[in-house]
């Protein structure tokens, strides 16, 4: 069995991304993203994509594949994607989520940029989140 490679993807590769999600049925898209992030075994098996927010990131779209799942591929992934940055990056997750980011350095915050906030006010109309921060 491969390796599982943990890498940026080049914006020309966006639609693969695109691909991946769809292929499983996940809400997620890519679109807009700054930076994209996979785990490739050699397929996507996850992806994330980091946005230039204020003077931080804004992690989304981080779904791994069903069966990939229970690997540690999303913590990997996560740290990875993190390895380079500088600055603070922002999340939005369900509440039963919070222990899994806090394992990879994240907490819960209130001191959001301002369009993170109106966003995080916004899904909160329809969706039970917390936002979450981590800062090297």
């Amino acid at each position: 069995m491969s390796e599982i490679e943990f890498c940026p993807l080049s914006t020309l590769c966006q639609p693969l991304l695109d691909k991946f999600y769809r292929a499983h049925r996940s809400p997620m898209r890519s679109s807009g993203a700054a930076q994209m992030w996979v785990a490739r075994h050699p397929e996507i098996i996850g992806a994330l994509s980091l946005n230039q927010v204020a003077e931080g990131h804004w992690l989304t779209g981080l779904f791994v594949a069903p069966q990939w799942r229970g690997q540690a591929i999303a913590k990997t992934l996560i740290a990875k994607s993190l390895e380079a940055l500088n600055g603070p990056v922002w999340l939005f997750c369900h509440p039963d989520l919070t222990r899994f980011y806090e394992r990879s350095g994240f907490t819960p915050t209130t001191d959001l940029p301002p369009m993170l906030a109106d966003k995080l006010a916004q899904y909160q109309r329809t969706k039970d989140l917390v936002a979450m921060r981590w800062v090297r």
